[in-house]
């Protein structure tokens, strides 16, 4: 049965933990008006990309950009104190947002914002940095740390970050290429990656009582080595399929989830038709689901509900792309196929 997502007219779970998607979605439509007056010959498409796009003159290469944070999981390596994988989530979230459209990573920039400079801590920070940019082959060319006193509560911190990485014009990825009969492999996440935190920490801490030393229930893990499971890098994985097999389109599952996500490389002609029977929710977020008491739908929209990156594919490319990502220590999903329709994303459930 065909399922459309349903979330604009129910009572949103999200929304009541502080953050309204669809909100924003609306402000963004107000946004993309107000920046494309600032558009320059240079400039390749506008934003609603995962990276914003910049041809120099003369190259026959395109320099895509990306700048994200690492939004109120930070609340949690405060509460935790534990500081040296938050900087290797902003950077490998980074990296898989222009890795979307065929890009490799050049540079690393950061913005370390907070009350008090405390130096244990953000040496702890700046260690996951140097850590992710190694993994991902990119330089960290510095950035900016700034005190601000009222701004910030004394203890807390706010993590930003900018990257810079090259493609050539002609291995681009946009999706345009995507048709009917298509494939889409989901990668697994490592967990909630960086997005959805403020409904989890509302539901785990809020109101379950739990700390971050308790063991989820359900698992052997603790809450802290849930909730900051690092962000993976999919950049290697990637980039040796790319060298086997063409890769129509790609989406990064960050907020939003699925339905906001890959819509933004379907064409407008083009579902993603997702059978979400064909892989298991990691139980952190069948916790949240249950005590929280959250619309299955709205936590596909809020979470990556265990996989973090979609690739495209040609059917008959489907064999050789599982074997080369299971070869690069993946544990690919096919979770579903393009039909046509009008650039959504459709549920069909067992």
């Amino acid at each position: 049965m065909l399922k459309p997502p349903a979330h604009a007219h129910k009572p949103s779970a999200y929304a009541q933990a502080g953050v309204d998607i669809d909100s924003k979605m609306s402000g963004i439509e107000i946004i993309k008006k107000m920046v494309s007056t600032t558009t320059t010959k240079g400039v390749v498409g506008g934003i609603g990309s995962f990276g914003g796009l910049f041809h120099s003159p003369g190259s026959e290469s395109l320099l895509v950009a990306s700048t994200d944070g690492v939004g109120t999981k930070l609340k949690v390596a405060v509460l935790a104190k534990k500081h040296d994988t938050v900087g290797q989530d902003i950077v490998n979230h980074c990296v898989n947002d222009i890795l979307v459209q065929g890009a490799k990573p050049l540079f690393f920039m950061d913005y370390i914002g907070t009350a008090r400079f405390d130096t244990a801590v953000f040496t702890e920070v700046i260690s996951g940095l140097v850590a992710a940019c190694k993994e991902n082959g990119c330089a960290l060319l510095g950035g900016e740390t700034a005190e601000m006193p009222g701004l910030y509560p004394l203890g807390e911190y706010d993590l930003v970050g900018t990257i810079v990485g090259v493609v050539e014009k002609k291995k681009l990825i946009t999706g345009k290429d995507i048709k009917p009969g298509d494939v889409l492999i989901g990668l697994p996440s490592g967990g909630l990656q960086t997005n959805g935190f403020s409904l989890a920490r509302k539901v785990i801490f809020d109101q379950c009582g739990l700390t971050p030393q308790d063991h989820l229930p359900g698992t052997r893990l603790s809450v802290t080595d849930i909730l900051l499971a690092v962000h993976r890098s999919f950049l290697k994985p990637v980039t040796a399929l790319q060298a086997k097999v063409q890769i129509r389109g790609m989406a990064h599952i960050t907020g939003g989830g699925f339905v906001d996500n890959i819509p933004r490389v379907l064409p407008e002609t083009c579902n993603a038709v997702i059978d979400r029977n064909t892989w298991q929710a990691p139980t952190v977020f069948n916790f949240i689901e249950r005590q929280g008491r959250v619309d299955r739908d709205e936590m596909y929209r809020v979470f990556n509900m265990g996989i973090g990156y979609v690739i495209v594919v040609r059917a008959k490319d489907v064999t050789d792309t599982m074997r080369v990502l299971t070869a690069n220590k993946q544990q690919p999903v096919i979770i579903g196929a393009i039909e046509k329709g009008q650039r959504k994303v459709v549920y069909r459930d067992r």
